[in-house]
């Protein structure tokens, strides 16, 4: 299996848990320390996340064409928080 497939994998298992403690963080059924160590799992699993996705950003950067020369065009931040 090629390592971009291990890759996606990895960031979709990492997704994947990172709902999962969202979810029970939002239930409000665990208690103080189980909420502590989630929350700390959550934000490492997050920033893997950005990071895996800065990456590939980066990677279609990179391979966006003009005139035949690769062109790195940035993405625009359609992110209005």
């Amino acid at each position: 299996m090629p390592k971009s497939d291990d890759k996606l994998k990895d960031f979709e298992k990492s997704l994947n848990q990172l709902e999962k403690i969202v979810s029970q963080m939002e239930s409000g059924e665990l208690g103080l320390e189980e909420s502590l160590a989630q929350f700390e799992k959550g934000i490492t699993l997050a920033r893997s996340c950005q990071d895996t996705l800065a990456k590939a950003e980066l990677r279609v950067e990179q391979l966006i064409e003009k005139n035949g020369l690769p062109q790195a065009i940035p993405f625009e931040d359609t992110d209005e928080d």
